[in-house]
């Protein structure tokens, strides 16, 4: 068993309240979700102009969760309202 977690810390350009940053959060999560991975805000929910959130995936190939893992990125790099800060990524082998 493979575990991929990937950490993605960002700035969300445009957002004047924690309302605003929900709404592209909301997006970004339904989007990203339908590569079956699990996802969620792990830090920064106080802070409106700032969102950490944390993705992790479960499978039998390594290959496999680096290419998705790398798919995220391009996708995160591309997405409108934010600008990627920080990545970490960490595959676990079980």
């Amino acid at each position: 068993m493979v575990i991929g977690a990937f950490r993605v810390r960002f700035k969300v350009i445009g957002a004047r309240s924690l309302k605003e940053k929900r709404k592209i959060l909301k997006s970004l999560k339904d989007r990203i979700s339908r590569m079956n991975v699990s996802i969620a805000e792990v830090d920064d929910q106080d802070k409106w102009q700032a969102a950490t959130i944390g993705i992790a995936m479960v499978s039998n190939d390594s290959a496999y969760i680096n290419s998705v893992m790398d798919k995220m990125s391009l996708f995160l790099s591309e997405f409108p309202g934010v600008e990627i800060l920080n990545i970490e990524t960490e595959i676990i082998h079980v």
